[in-house]
């Protein structure tokens, strides 16, 4: 089925969630969650002019499928797990390495080349070659995630599946994120940027770039390349001034050396912990 006749059966479904009973829509829920899992179609794309577009319809082509899935129990050697959604499959096939207790739910796709430690990869999300998913970092549902990115320990990228037209999390290519750091609602990170351990990043979250004479704030995006570390700045309350959590653009990438070379110098460089 093409996509615009995928999309059009999901659509109508979402409106009316009776029309699950019909076979054609409920093959089209299926058929747009296997398109998924292959990457065939993503969640969220770059348009010609660069921009980044979310495809509503198939985040809704999620929501339906948990609607015409069973509960089954899943037996993985001594484990027993009981859900919806199965795991992925044909793990080898893809080039895709995942250390247990590492999972990735079906719907979910990895290019080959990338490593998910004992972290989560769930249905939607898209993770590129080369990516490492360090130990406990959990990349939630519609999330995208670039190439040869680094989530180290505890990374919390969220999940965004409602409203469907929502702007999932999106981190572009070649990014660190360091440990613990929160990535939630929406947040754009560009591309190579490096993000410092514990920073928590959300749609209201202040980004002040402190570069310049003058800080310039930004809200859900942080800049290609740029270096972010947590801040604190105050606001005034009825109780009194208190200091509440931003984060701070400190600095960019060096322009003269590789990407590896270049992101530890950013780390060494203006002091960010990982």
């Amino acid at each position: 089925m093409d996509l615009k006749s995928l999309a059009e059966l999901v659509e109508a479904a979402y409106a009316d969630r009776s029309l699950l009973k019909q076979e054609a829509t409920e093959k089209a829920v299926r058929e747009t969650i296997e398109l998924l899992d292959q990457g065939k179609i993503r969640v969220a794309s770059k348009d010609e002019q660069g921009n980044w577009i979310t495809h509503a319809w198939i985040k809704q082509a999620v929501l339906l499928f948990f609607g015409i899935q069973k509960m089954e129990v899943m037996e993985i050697g001594p484990f027993e797990f009981y859900d919806k959604v199965p795991l992925k499959k044909n793990l080898e096939a893809a080039g895709v390495r995942v250390v247990p207790p590492g999972t990735v739910r079906y719907g979910a796709h990895v290019e080959p080349g990338a490593v998910i430690m004992p972290g989560y990869v769930n249905i939607g999300a898209y993770v590129g070659a080369g990516t490492m998913v360090d130990t406990w970092a959990t990349v939630g549902s519609c999330a995208q995630i670039g190439k040869n990115c680094h989530l180290s320990g505890g990374v919390g990228i969220g999940g965004v599946l409602e409203p469907p037209g929502a702007r999932p999390v999106i981190v572009e290519d070649g990014c660190f994120i360091g440990s613990r750091a929160i990535i939630v609602e929406g947040m754009h990170v560009e591309a190579e940027a490096v993000i410092g351990a514990g920073v928590a990043l959300t749609a209201s979250t202040p980004i002040i770039d402190v570069t310049g004479p003058e800080p310039k704030e930004l809200r859900g995006r942080v800049p290609a390349r740029s270096v972010v570390i947590p801040g604190m700045r105050p606001k005034q309350f009825p109780a009194g001034q208190f200091n509440v959590a931003c984060a701070l653009i400190i600095g960019t990438r060096k322009e003269s050396t590789d990407k590896k070379t270049s992101l530890n110098e950013a780390l060494r460089d203006f002091g960010v912990s990982v």
